[in-house]
Parts: structure tokens; C-alpha cells; sequence
């Protein structure tokens, strides 16, 4: 488990050092309880997709019957998408609803029909449960920094939205599991987008690799020379170090280079994914994810967490152009690293989910919306319960009672419920969820029932 640079290992030690109080020695004894529960070849992987910026989910499912479409055309404006391009969704007899995905999602509507995707209704960063009159009069406590950008990116990351938090749930929950994965030298959190908050613990640090694979030392070709180099390099490494932070950075360098070694092997030596995915930022991204699952026996892992993101989705201009382009190149990484795991057997062991800053205003801004609140997400995979809306869908009305007077939408489902129910199917015991989610009692659904 190593970071590839010094500032970044500084700063990832920093975050395990001043991790919540108390949570440490806590860890140390849960991880085992937990993992002693679960079977040693239960092999099972989370895959978030961050999407930065803050995805308008107010025109990735839009009300398709005729009424419910006009309310939703007279409030968007110009941003809405025309009625006759919307692309239906098989919803279960009786359900009474009736809605549509934007027409850039045809991959993502056909795994919503086949039950293999579901989407979770009105998402958001809370402390509590939360009224429109409860807001307007502030009696209940908000998160902090409501629509910022960095603060809320992170408290999506962290479940935790009253303070700063330096570990994320992802992090915490690898803490607890981390011992399912024995003496795996790569750590049970992988980042394949770079530095995250979401998968920081208080012992266990994010490891990074590149789209490509894993990130080395550059300059050292396998030549004689180099390899003369390299092995000079390695000695000065080797040496004693009497600064506690010279000492600390060797070791660290030095796991990284053997870790190195150790990955691009087991990349090398793994089956070769068939699957063809897109040639595009998030596609590459979930390639790399789909080939580090296939190399899972020989790195030793039972449990990986992983990470993808994508910027962008920041739209208060030029909306229409720029999230169609985005919602494309979603849907499309998204169908071919399910079909991945279906190439590997392992659809049923594989749980991929959305997530991004925030929603966005309902009226729109002139040609684009704005920093809203609660959002709709995806959860994919063989375990999902899917073609499905989980979690009380909005009323979609400017002043209704689920807006905060600037269509912004309250949260009806907290970021604490629906990511729990994702970390409890990975294997964190009820009993332990208030050591990942501590804010997760104060609300009525730990488990949303999406995952089976």
C-alpha cells in the first residue's frame, strides 16, 4: 500500500494519524470480527464513478406521460429534452409511474429493462431527515456548505457532513475488510483517477494506478544500464536514514517499487478481457478496473474497492451539448464493464455506482441550471435488484414540498442509507456500520433493499 509521491504519502499519512478520534484501536478489533463472518472465497468488488460537478439528474429521468411531461417542459425551459426522444423505462406492473432517460442513454435504459441497473431516487448530503418547512425556518441542522462544490464532493466521499473528515467510507469500510485480502502486498482500495478522499481509512491508503496500468519508476528500460541504475537506486534506499521522514519516504518508495513489480506482473499474467470498451476517458478508466479483477487470485484479493471519475458535469452554460456528450460516454463504459464482469462470472460479485457533487436547480439559468441538492444515482450489477426506482422520487414543482424554494430538491434519501446499503452487501456487519456511517442511526433505512 503506497502512494507514488512524497507529497501525497505525506498527506495520506497525515489522514491516518488524524483520522476520527477513537476510530484506530476500534478498527483493529472490528476488521477481524468482520471478516472472521465471511468466507474466505466470497470475492466481491465495489466500483464508484464520481462524476464531478454535480449531474443534472432532472433530465436523466424525466416524467413521460403527458402531464407529468408538460409540468416538467413549462419549469425547464430550454433545457428540456423533447418528449418524443425520451427513452422509456419498464417499470413493474402497477407501479403507476411513467418516466424516460435522456436519449443519450440507450446502453443504460437496456440494462434498467433487463433488471441489471436500478436508480435510487433523490439522493443528497444530510445530518438528518429534513422538511421544506423545517429548512425555511432552519430548526434542523444542514451540512455544511451546502452548495459548494469541494465541500460536497467530499461529504459524498466521507458520509460525513457536520465536520471535516480525513477518511472516507469507502476508506473505513477497506479497514474493517482489509484482512479478507491475507497478505496481499496492493491495497484493498485501488484509484484509477487519482487522489480521492473516498477511499482514504485510518490504516488503509489508496493505492493509484493510471489508465494504462500501474504507475513505476520512469527511465529504467530493462537494459543493462538502467538495470544497474535502478539496482544503485535501490541500494540508496536500502541505507539508514536517521530523519524519521527520510526513513518513512524510503520505505514507502520502496514498497512502491516492489508493488510495482508485483502488479505489472499479475496484469501481465492475468486473462486477457475480451471486451471492448470505449475509447474515452471513463472507458479507459473501467478497462483498467475490468483487467485488475481478472488479475484478482494472483494479487489475493477477496474484497477491492475502486474508484473512477470524470470532470465536467458542472453545466451552467451550454447544458444540452455538454451533459449529452457526458451521459454518451456514462452509458457506454458503463455497458461494456458490465459486460466485463459477465465475460468474467462474476456479474453477481460486482456493484457499480454513481455518485457526483449534487443535483441541480429545476428552473433553468438561460442555458444551462445551477448548483442544486438532492439527485438520482445508478447502481449496477448482477446483485442489484434492478429495473426499479428505490427511494421517494421528488414532487417536481418549484415551491412543492420537496424544494427549498430555487428547485432545489431536499433530499428524501441520504447518502448515509444508500451507501450503506452497498458497504452491508460488501460485507460490513450491521453492527459495525456506525464505525463507517456515524451518522447512520439517525435515520430510518440502513439498508435500501437495492442489492440482493
Amino acid at each position: 500500500m503506497y502512494s507514488p509521491t512524497r507529497r501525497t504519502f505525506l498527506r495520506q499519512a497525515a489522514c491516518a494519524a488524524l483520522g476520527t478520534t477513537g476510530l484506530i484501536n476500534t478498527i483493529f478489533d472490528l476488521r477481524k470480527l468482520s471478516a472472521a463472518t465471511i468466507p474466505a472465497s466470497d470475492y466481491k468488488a465495489l466500483v464508484c464513478l464520481f462524476l464531478y460537478g454535480g449531474n443534472d439528474a432532472n433530465n436523466v429521468i424525466v416524467p413521460h406521460d403527458n402531464s407529468g411531461y408538460a409540468s416538467y417542459l413549462a419549469a425547464r425551459g430550454i433545457l428540456a429534452i423533447p418528449q418524443s426522444s425520451l427513452l422509456p423505462l419498464t417499470l413493474p406492473s402497477g407501479d403507476g409511474r411513467d418516466f424516460g432517460l435522456h436519449p443519450s442513454l440507450p446502453e443504460v435504459q437496456s440494462l434498467f429493462n433487463q433488471g441489471k441497473m436500478a436508480l435510487v431516487s433523490n439522493v443528497g448530503t444530510l445530518l438528518a431527515p429534513i422538511t421544506r418547512a423545517e429548512y425555511l425556518a432552519k430548526t434542523v441542522a444542514v451540512p455544511n456548505q451546502l452548495f459548494s462544490h469541494a465541500d460536497q464532493s467530499v461529504q459524498w466521499q466521507t458520509s460525513v457532513s457536520e465536520q471535516t473528515s480525513l477518511t472516507g467510507w469507502g476508506g473505513r469500510t477497506a479497514d474493517l475488510l482489509a484482512s479478507l485480502n491475507g497478505n496481499s502486498k496492493i491495497s484493498l482500495a485501488i484509484s484509477i483517477a487519482g487522489t480521492n478522499t473516498f477511499e482514504v481509512g485510518n490504516l488503509v491508503i489508496p493505492y493509484a494506478v493510471a489508465p494504462t496500468g500501474s504507475i513505476g519508476l520512469t527511465g529504467f528500460n530493462g537494459s543493462a544500464n538502467a538495470n544497474v541504475r535502478l539496482q544503485a537506486f535501490k541500494d540508496l534506499l536500502a541505507q539508514p536514514h536517521n530523519n524519521l521522514f527520510e526513513q518513512a519516504y524510503a520505505d514507502t518508495v520502496t514498497r512502491a517499487v516492489a508493488d510495482n513489480d508485483l502488479l505489472t506482473s499479475a496484469l501481465a499474467g492475468a486473462p486477457a478481457v475480451q471486451t471492448v470498451f470505449p475509447a474515452t476517458d471513463l472507458g479507459s478508466q473501467l478497462n483498467m478496473v475490468a483487467k485488475l479483477i481478472a488479475a484478482r487470485t494472483s494479487l489475493g484479493m477477496q474484497r477491492q474497492i475502486f474508484f473512477c471519475a470524470v470532470q465536467g458535469y458542472d453545466t451552467h452554460g451550454d447544458q444540452l451539448t455538454a451533459q449529452s456528450s457526458l451521459l454518451v460516454e456514462l452509458s457506454q463504459a458503463m455497458n461494456a464493464f458490465y459486460n466485463s464482469t459477465i465475460e468474467m462470472g462474476i456479474a453477481n460479485q460486482v456493484t457499480s455506482f454513481t455518485a457526483s457533487d449534487f443535483g441541480r436547480t429545476y428552473p433553468t439559468n438561460g442555458s444551462g441550471s445551477d448548483h442544486g441538492w438532492g439527485s438520482h444515482q445508478f447502481v449496477m450489477g448482477g446483485a442489484v435488484l434492478g429495473g426499479r426506482l428505490f427511494g421517494t422520487f421528488p414532487t417536481l414543482a418549484v415551491n412543492g414540498p420537496d424544494d427549498t424554494g430555487q428547485g432545489r430538491w431536499i433530499p428524501t434519501t441520504s447518502v448515509d442509507e444508500f451507501s450503506a446499503t452497498m458497504a452491508t452487501w460488501f460485507g460490513v456487519s450491521s453492527s459495525d456500520l456506525s464505525t463507517v456511517f456515524p451518522n447512520i442511526g439517525h435515520f430510518d433505512n440502513p439498508n435500501l433493499g437495492f442489492l440482493g
